[in-house]
């Protein structure tokens, strides 16, 4: 970078640096959005089983609370209360985990959102070559700066 360029325009240090940051920004926003739109959606799911007999249906909501039981028949009056009780347990247990699934799935589209961002924040940006400087100002940084070095390296050394 020629002495006289603007640090501050759109090809200076901080140019590049605030247009990473706008990126990163709007990257979290659309994560936002669309955690909300999860939360939204998970609030408003449940999970429905019904015994294999088809005498008692359970219904869950998404924290596992049970929202439903209906029964069917009168064949439920029959059975030993022992043997009543272990068929409901064993039927919320089961509309228990298939609402976990779809917990699961929905969750399952955030995956590595929060390295995204650290990495478009932190790794191997102008950022970085930036915040250099102060660092280096902070006691103990040689030290600190050097341990860290070792443990990045033993870290690759497991990558391989």
């Amino acid at each position: 970078m020629p002495a006289t360029a603007d640090p501050f325009g759109p090809d200076g240090l901080f140019g590049s640096m605030s247009a990473e940051f706008e990126q990163a920004m709007e990257a979290l926003r659309v994560q936002k959005e669309k955690a909300e739109a999860a939360q939204a959606e998970l609030a408003a799911s449940s999970a429905t089983v019904t015994s294999k007999d088809r005498m008692v249906t359970a219904k869950v909501g998404p924290q596992g609370q049970v929202l439903a039981l209906t029964f069917h028949t009168t064949a439920y009056q029959e059975l030993a209360p022992a043997q009543l009780g272990s068929l409901l347990t064993d039927l919320l247990n089961e509309a228990r985990a298939k609402m976990g699934e779809q917990v699961v799935q929905a969750i399952k589209g955030f995956e590595g959102v929060g390295e995204m961002l650290r990495m478009s924040m932190t790794g191997g940006s102008d950022l970085d070559r930036l915040l250099e400087p102060l660092r280096s100002m902070r006691p103990g940084y040689g030290a600190d700066a050097e341990s860290q070095r070792r443990r990045a390296g033993r870290q690759e050394e497991f990558r391989e």
